[in-house]
């Protein structure tokens, strides 16, 4: 019999090269079946840190995309390209 306070997913931590709506995914599900109310406290716990892991990982994701998209910058020709983080800082 498979124990129930393992989770079901692969730990984050491990992961954290995966995909932005990968880990959003996983997470969804995770919050899905904590929700449930159908799994006893070990495995809500093990669900919460996995939880909590995975939304780290979003937010730092969120956090890379933010930046790159402040960095950009259109060339005289109209181009979007990465503008370096350099120059931005000079200009505040």
């Amino acid at each position: 019999m498979p124990n129930p306070a393992k989770s079901t997913l692969p730990n984050a931590s491990a992961k954290t090269g995966i995909p932005f709506e990968e880990a959003l995914q996983k997470l969804e599900t995770l919050v899905e079946a904590m929700e449930s109310g159908d799994l006893p406290l070990e495995s809500l716990l093990a669900r919460y840190e996995e939880g909590v892991k995975l939304t780290k990982l979003c937010q730092d994701k969120l956090a890379e995309a933010e930046l790159k998209i402040q960095q950009l910058e259109k060339t005289a020709s109209g181009e979007m390209r990465l503008k370096p983080l350099a120059a931005e800082l000079a200009e505040e």
